[in-house]
């Protein structure tokens, strides 16, 4: 099992009653998994190959709870060879209750592990748990400095590297494209560090409008969040659903507009 270790570490707790204290956090994590959920650009050994100037690719995502749409995310991502920069707004709300997201992240290429590491990202929240978060990362994406609303906290792990949603989809698609069959993955949230195992299942055929039927891949998320992403590679691997399994809902983003300069 690979080591890992917390610098610093805390959890923030949080109030709120009835149905609030159901959905509030199934609506977080919602909009943190549209977040991470557009895997773009080619694994690190095509790009070294054929490596773009510079592309962009942007995506529209519908957010869904338990079967009512709840908000959307819109992704924009400018490639200039191997770094990128991502920005994405989302938003979802159901019964009053609310909360947005914007997102700047800066990641890049690593040549001394073979993968994509996140340099940067800003991340503010509107809404409830409202924050305004700022991450930068050093060591090879091993050790982090988090600044949530002024209150800094650094983490650290031993052989992997932490990183934001962004850059952890990037990596999931990276591993489809070698080819592997089940990978270990640490995202850096605002409170703490969470390490997620993947296990990519036998692809299944789905009929996603407007894009017709489509040959997908699923990939099961395990860890604090479970969540199975469907990719597909007749779209250049992108994502096209992520099922997040809550215990009493379920949340759904689904790609509905998908736009690229990138050959």
């Amino acid at each position: 099992m690979v080591g890992l270790f917390v610098c610093v570490s805390k959890r923030l707790s949080i109030k709120a009653l009835g149905l609030a204290s159901v959905l509030a956090p199934v609506l977080a994590s919602i909009l943190v998994l549209s977040h991470g959920a557009y895997a773009v650009e080619a694994s690190g050994q095509k790009v070294s190959q054929q490596a773009p100037e510079q592309c962009s690719r942007s995506a529209d995502y519908d957010i869904y709870l338990s079967g009512i749409h709840t908000g959307t995310m819109s992704r924009t991502e400018t490639w200039s060879g191997k770094t990128a920069v991502v920005t994405s707004n989302s938003q979802a709300s159901i019964l009053g209750i609310g909360t947005q997201y914007q997102q700047r992240a800066e990641l890049a290429w690593s040549n001394v592990s073979d993968e994509w590491i996140t340099e940067k990202f800003h991340q503010k929240v509107t809404g409830f748990r409202a924050r305004d978060m700022q991450a930068s990362f050093s060591d090879n994406g091993r050790v982090s400095k988090v600044d949530v609303d002024g209150d800094i906290e650094n983490y650290c792990s031993d052989d992997a590297a932490l990183r934001d949603v962004d850059t952890l989809a990037i990596q999931i698609r990276e591993y489809l494209l070698q080819g592997r069959k089940q990978f270990r993955l640490i995202r850096q949230a605002s409170d703490a560090i969470e390490p997620y195992q993947f296990y990519v299942q036998q692809p299944l055929t789905k009929n996603i409008a407007p894009f017709g039927e489509l040959s997908l891949i699923p990939v099961k998320q395990t860890g604090s969040e479970e969540v199975t992403y469907y990719f597909a590679p007749e779209m250049d691997y992108q994502l096209i659903q992520a099922y997040y399994h809550g215990i009493i809902l379920r949340g759904l983003i689904e790609l509905n507009q998908y736009r690229s300069t990138c050959e």
